[in-house]
């Protein structure tokens, strides 16, 4: 899954990438409101979490332009403020989730994780493409099975691929949700981790191939 952290403490927003990317996440960050607001309205994201005080455009702006433009991306809102009105100024503004600081971490995982399910209902834990298992919840892969270790970045272009299961994907798309965007990439870097998660998941295996590339378009996970 692939986030947004919009906040100008840099403490606060650095720490926040490095232990959402540790849990498997690939993060953006704003250090402000205006540069925050690009990213979440030409970007696509499965979560963004937002803080409520910020230099240019505070977050409740944010969350009210972005839901007036027909985005629905859900939203977490973090904030110093803790006070019921605030809260309620929060959610009114298009906020999904609300979370005051100090927070815990844990906590913070918990609820991106819960929003990223509500926008498909998605009730399970699990994503499943014929006999290949991904587990959200610890991020456990397995076919037939059989454990799968995969790297970080393996794991992250898997479950994009499945979230996406019998569509087809191109290399533009696959490289704006699975690689922060600033990543330093070559134009063949999407090739190599095909590749990478071909040995690992198709090639031990007597079953059907599940990574198909569809030529001149991009690459599907299971039947297009």
């Amino acid at each position: 899954m692939k986030l947004l952290v919009i906040e100008d403490e840099r403490i606060i927003a650095d720490s926040l990438k490095k232990g959402l990317e540790q849990e498997g996440f690939v993060v953006d960050v704003a250090y402000d409101g205006q540069e925050g607001y690009d990213f979440a309205l030409n970007e696509e994201y499965d979560v963004i979490l937002l803080d409520l005080m910020l230099p240019f455009m505070d977050g409740l702006t944010i969350c009210k332009k972005l839901r007036e433009n027909e985005k629905t991306t859900p939203i977490l809102m973090l904030t110093a403020k803790s006070e019921v009105e605030d809260k309620v100024n929060g959610l009114n503004s298009g906020a999904d989730d609300y979370l005051a600081k100090p927070f815990d971490f844990s906590e913070v995982v918990a609820r991106v994780k819960a929003l990223s399910r509500r926008p498909k209902d998605i009730k399970a834990e699990k994503i499943k493409v014929a006999d290949l298992t991904i587990n959200l919840t610890d991020l456990q892969v397995s076919r037939d099975k059989t454990k799968i270790d995969l790297s970080k970045k393996e794991y992250a272009l898997l479950e994009y691929l499945a979230r996406n299961s019998g569509k087809v994907v191109t290399k533009e798309k696959i490289m704006e949700n699975v690689w922060n965007f600033d990543a330093d990439i070559l134009p063949n870097t999407v090739e190599v981790y095909i590749g990478y998660l071909r040995n690992k998941i198709d090639k031990p295996f007597k079953g059907e191939k599940l990574i198909k590339t569809v030529r001149g378009f991009g690459y599907s996970l299971g039947e297009k």
